[in-house]
């Protein structure tokens, strides 16, 4: 069972479910996200390894079991990474409720709690759903919720990059181009960060 289907199915209602309730569901999926992050990272680096493998090999037969060693790590890593999906749209679905809850303690009109059931069925299905990628799922989360725009990006601390990592972005657009080698951009990301950080101990 999915976990928000364990959340909304509880005999609490979801306006009485408290922050720290919220929270401690949040933290749990945090967990589950980053153990699939290195799980999918993993499964990444044994596929190299086959691919290298296979590569040396001259005999059909090895080179057909390696193939299919390759085919199984690859299926393994699409439900590895359609189970990400579903943990990170769970996690967004937290985060947004504790949020709005935080506000509405404090006295503040932020978006909603009072969920029918149409709107949580509504919502599971989108978690569901592989083809609701999770930037279609926020804009329909915050939807639901009554949580514009501006309040999405004020209340819920959206991240921006710094120069370092906008360069960082830049890095990696250019390695997937095939216009910087690996160890070349490593070296060009690990001093973009050094510089931003010496900048910021110098403001200190």
């Amino acid at each position: 069972m999915a976990l928000i289907d364990k959340i909304f199915g509880s005999k609490k209602n979801l306006s009485e479910l408290s922050r720290q309730e919220l929270r401690r569901e949040e933290i749990l999926l945090t967990k589950q996200r980053d153990r699939l992050f290195k799980r999918i990272g993993d499964i990444s680096t044994q596929k190299q390894k086959i691919f290298q493998q296979g590569a040396i090999q001259k005999a059909p037969e090895l080179r057909k079991a390696l193939a299919q060693d390759f085919e199984m790590k690859t299926q393994e890593q699409l439900m590895a990474a359609r189970e990400l999906n579903l943990r990170s749209k769970e996690l967004m679905t937290v985060c947004r409720l504790r949020i709005v809850k935080e506000n509405n303690e404090k006295g503040r009109a932020l978006g909603r709690l009072n969920l029918t059931d149409k709107d949580v069925a509504k919502i599971s299905c989108w978690i569901e759903d592989d083809s609701v990628s999770q930037d279609m799922y926020n804009d329909r989360l915050n939807t639901i919720l009554e949580l514009g725009a501006e309040a999405d990006k004020d209340a819920l601390g959206k991240v921006e990059l710094t120069g370092a990592g906008n360069e960082l972005m830049a890095i990696w657009n250019q390695m997937d181009r095939g216009a910087v080698k690996e160890d070349q951009a490593f070296e060009q990301a690990d001093q973009a960060v050094r510089k931003r950080n010496a900048a910021l101990d110098k403001e200190m």
